[in-house]
């Protein structure tokens, strides 16, 4: 591991617009003129807003820190009484299922027997978005898992990304504002896609790898069940000696991955902003529970060491090419919520809440979540007593001397309070644990006082290059048009300027893709890096394509039909898709439904119009010849299947949709992700198409 120093600075070189720190309330000169010096609440001139106080570079955050502290505070409080970040989110009730005992690595209560249930609440949301922003943007997806387990409750609060964008928790509320909207106008909602956000991002190079991510499919999935979930920080695991193993968390989906693209993501956020609050509900109320397997990576010291990067900095990853990550257990959704606001709303994570058995590192961006949390809660509920709420409480015995406060559920009987006292079992409450109780990792720290960052957390676009180079070609184009699009809703050409700067260091062709596409003329020069990028090799584990899922089960199938529509057809692709475990909406042009060959009356559940083919993952075109002459005259008929194609989706269609392909555009280009469906023993074929889920040869090349 490279030898850990110091830095003091981890801001972006500006070249001549590098600021001046000023002192007391003077100005100080900056490029375009004088500028106040940043201060306190209190009026005390800041001279680091980049670095917490800690005890050496690598030390633990100081609780005396008050920069910090009322940084955090001020921060957790401003909004009421929405969250101030995840405020969209949408939960379940479910368990988790341990597959082996861990003890030889962990005393934590939950992992010491195989095939013991535990008790869960998971809350899946969005970060930048207000309460009533849709569901399909462009966004950082939380994964926040609250587990009731016998010896506390833990809550893994994670996203579906595992880096983040910042390595010091001191820079949480800038980055949030940069991407709330502007405060100026109070937009652009829900989105990044401003210059606030950019700015900040073009000046923090640490950012650059979350960048990647951002821009790639990953923050615009197909559901809740298709994502990933990651601790994204560095845990420890403590064993009942105090042996300590280092730990990283990974969800792993076992419906695999899969998203949308970005024009499929535009039209559902207008076809249904709550497509994917529907998909999850309507997954558990009809018996697809949703599955994810709990993986760790585990490592010591010696591997720490050995690491290119700190394993303390949120914005690296552990490639699982290195360290394999080892299954122990499942994750079960298979209930939800009875009251939105009762559950969903009101339920507090808290990083800081960990059974004994799991400890925290180090890593600056965890201390400081460790200490912003209950702030949060607090502003939110309302009350200390949050964990009075039922959708808190742990499912343990609960014994401890706190009381009064606003909604006290429940105080302390009896006559002591307070501890230690001497009135004995009976009358004196609850005495410490030794030997069940929570212990710290006895960690030695020593460190001079001072705001500086390791110079092991240097590195910011190694990582970032690997990323992109670990992605398909599809993957990388979308990637690239992706920071297109952000970028071109960028009014400030010295932004953008910056932004295509740092690509250079990641990938000169992705950063030609981003200044042609931008029409930057010459590439800027490569930003200055604090430390020399590095080729690391690919890992294929950072794509979706490459992990997208071996069947269609659980996803769903579009038929579009019209009267006159072939019943013995329908009625096999009906039945191929049930057997595979996929679900079937029949559409048609008027939500009463259409009349068979054969006189049979066919239920529909959308009207073509409401619903579009960005709401499938496949489709089918099932037209009588009447029919598909009219479908060809309907424009959101013709919107179904141009979308369909456009979005690489495998299309079934019988002769009498011809009209219709024609009118839209794709008959002359029909591929072979385009199946024409005349006899019903086709339908099993059609389905084993779409376990591929996209026909990407559709995509022009890159």
């Amino acid at each position: 591991m490279p030898q850990r120093g110091r830095t003091t600075s981890n801001s972006a070189t500006l070249g001549d617009q590098a600021v001046q720190r000023g002192v007391g309330g003077e100005t100080h000169q900056v490029a375009g003129g004088d500028v106040a010096s940043l201060t306190t609440a209190q009026g005390t001139p800041v001279a680091d807003d980049q670095n917490s106080l800690r005890a050496g570079g690598r030390g633990p955050t100081l609780l005396e820190d008050q920069h910090f502290r009322e940084k955090i505070f001020h921060f957790d409080h401003e909004r009421i009484p929405e969250r101030v970040v995840h405020a969209r989110g949408f939960g379940a009730h479910g368990f988790f299922e341990t597959y082996e005992s861990l003890a030889d690595i962990t005393r934590a209560d939950i992992f010491q027997r195989a095939g013991e249930r535990t008790d869960a609440f998971v809350r899946f949301s969005t970060v930048a978005g207000s309460k009533g922003s849709a569901d399909v943007a462009r966004d950082v997806r939380g994964f926040a898992v609250k587990l009731y387990t016998r010896e506390g409750n833990w809550d893994l609060v994670g996203n579906n990304i595992p880096v983040f964008f910042i390595q010091d928790a001191i820079k949480f509320p800038d980055l949030i504002h940069a991407a709330k909207p502007e405060p100026d106008r109070g937009f652009p909602q829900a989105q990044t896609a401003h210059d606030n956000f950019w700015d900040f991002i073009s000046l923090t190079p640490e950012s650059m790898n979350m960048v990647m991510w951002i821009m790639s499919d990953r923050t615009i999935p197909r559901s809740f069940r298709t994502m990933e979930g990651f601790g994204v920080h560095t845990f420890r695991l403590l064993d009942a000696d105090g042996k300590a193993t280092f730990v990283k968390f990974h969800w792993k989906p076992k419906q695999g991955l899969q998203s949308v693209v970005w024009n499929e993501a535009v039209k559902l956020n207008g076809a249904d902003p709550d497509f994917h609050r529907r998909d999850l509900w309507d997954a558990i109320q009809g018996g697809d529970y949703p599955e994810w397997e709990l993986g760790l990576q585990l490592f010591d010291d010696g591997f720490a060491e050995r690491f290119e990067f700190d394993v303390l900095d949120a914005t690296k990853i552990i490639p699982e090419e290195e360290v394999p990550v080892r299954i122990v257990g499942r994750l079960v959704l298979d209930r939800c919520v009875d009251n939105f606001f009762a559950e969903t709303e009101q339920v507090a994570f808290h990083t800081g809440s960990i059974p004994p058995g799991i400890d925290f590192t180090n890593d600056p961006l965890l201390q400081g979540r460790n200490f912003s949390y209950l702030d949060t809660q607090l502003k939110r509920l309302g009350s200390v007593n949050f964990t009075h709420l039922p959708i808190n409480a742990p499912r343990c015995p609960v014994h401890h001397f706190q009381q009064d406060g606003h909604m006290a559920f429940r105080n302390p009987t009896g006559r002591a309070n307070y501890e230690p006292n001497s009135w004995g079992p009976a009358m004196g409450g609850p005495r410490e644990d030794p030997r069940r109780g929570f212990t710290s990792f006895a960690e030695p720290v020593d460190g001079t006082k001072s705001r500086v960052r390791s110079e092991t957390f240097a590195d910011h676009y190694s990582q970032a290059r690997q990323f992109y180079l670990s992605q398909t070609p599809v993957e990388q184009v979308h990637i690239g048009k992706a920071l297109v699009f952000e970028l071109s809703k960028v009014e400030t050409p010295a932004i953008r300027q910056r932004m295509v700067a740092h690509l250079r260091n990641i990938d000169e062709s992705l950063a030609q893709t981003v200044c042609d596409g931008l029409r930057l003329g010459e590439l800027p020069e490569p930003a200055e890096a604090a430390r020399e990028p590095i080729d690391l090799a690919a890992s294929p584990k950072l794509s979706i394509i490459l992990n997208g899922p071996d069947s269609f089960r659980g996803r769903k199938l579009g038929i579009l039909v019209t009267d006159g529509v072939d019943a013995q057809l329908l009625a096999a692709l009906q039945g191929a898709a049930k057997a595979e475990g996929a679900k079937v909406e029949i559409v048609a042009p008027a939500v009463g439904g259409v009349a068979a060959d054969d006189g049979s009356w066919i239920e529909a559940r959308q009207k073509v119009d409401g619903g579009p083919s960005v709401l499938y993952d496949a489709v089918a075109v099932l037209a009588s010849a009447d029919g598909g002459t009219q479908l060809a005259a309907d424009p959101a008929a013709r919107d179904f299947v141009s979308d369909a194609y456009a979005h690489c989706k495998f299309i079934a269609y019988t002769t009498g949709a011809s009209p219709l392909l024609e009118k839209a555009g794709i008959s002359a280009d029909l591929d072979e992700g385009c199946i024409a469906y005349s006899d019903p023993s086709g339908a099993a074929a059609f389905i084993a198409r779409c376990r591929q889920l996209r026909f990407w040869s559709r995509e022009a090349p890159p």
